[in-house]
């Protein structure tokens, strides 16, 4: 699925054609996503989009009546149209904006989400959510007192988003390696000059990952059509069998709660 540095593309992308146009008309063609979309997304009609921001995986569009939460779940995506074509199968969301363009949401398998949240609220969703992983609150001496005795294996725990939010499964895999840490590693385990050594890995890679334009997947494409790139740079995700390129041993792979995971057990410690 789209993980973080692939929504802050699509938030990038579609900002200079949305913010500050007003929202003339708002078609919802499937209501079914993941939840059923509220009927007070249709209270965004006629409102200015003040700001787009991007909470975790969660982009959220801001107007003075509410803000429209969207998540693109596994395979969902935005694009900006002009002169959009006629509205195909899985085209679920059209926003058309003031200044004549129209973003279109795109979700083949529908397990993405349009949802609502009043002025002044917050949403059950994003109540519980860690740091932004590319902010100062977001820091070794954090995580070391959230790992504080857990023996849970330390990919799961930079994945659970109580801890920080958006470090998807592979960029998890690819921080791990740069930082050196076997993914298996019990969290109580974890040093904090290896806590230090892996927030800066995990800040650069997701860094990276948004300055290339997102890892390119089957389902993802940026807001213009194009792909993500950087998956050319990807050291050990998908690349099982494959030889590492430090050490030249074959890449390994096993699952962790439930994902696949991809290491290299001599790179790795």
């Amino acid at each position: 699925m789209p993980e973080l540095p692939e929504v802050e593309v699509s938030r990038l992308g579609i900002s200079p054609h949305l913010l500050e146009q007003t929202i003339q008309e708002i078609v919802v063609r499937q209501r079914q996503l993941r939840w059923w979309i509220p009927e007070e997304i249709h209270g965004l009609h006629g409102q200015p989009i003040t700001a787009i921001r991007r909470r975790a995986k969660y982009l959220l569009l801001d107007t003075p009546k509410g803000t429209a939460i969207v998540h693109l779940g596994m395979s969902g995506s935005l694009r900006v149209l002009e002169n959009p074509p006629p509205a195909e199968k899985h085209d679920h969301v059209d926003l058309v904006l003031s200044n004549g363009k129209v973003m279109r949401y795109n979700d083949p398998r529908r397990f993405g989400a349009w949802l609502w949240c009043a002025p002044g609220e917050s949403h059950e969703l994003l109540d519980n959510c860690g740091p932004e992983p590319l902010t100062d609150e977001f820091n070794a001496d954090w995580m070391l007192s959230r790992a504080n005795n857990k023996r849970v294996a330390i990919k799961t725990f930079i994945m659970n988003n109580a801890n920080v939010v958006g470090v998807g499964n592979i960029y998890a895999c690819e921080s791990l390696f740069s930082a050196g840490i076997l993914p298996t590693t019990p969290t109580y385990k974890v040093t904090l000059g290896q806590w230090q050594t892996l927030v800066t890995e995990i800040k650069q890679v997701l860094a990276q990952a948004i300055t290339q334009g997102g890892t390119t997947l089957k389902d993802f494409s940026q807001t213009d059509g194009k792909p993500g790139y950087f998956a050319q740079e990807l050291h050990v995700y998908g690349r099982a069998k494959q030889p590492c390129h430090s050490c030249g041993e074959p890449i390994k792979e096993m699952k962790i709660g439930q994902r696949n995971t991809f290491f290299c057990d001599v790179c790795q410690k």
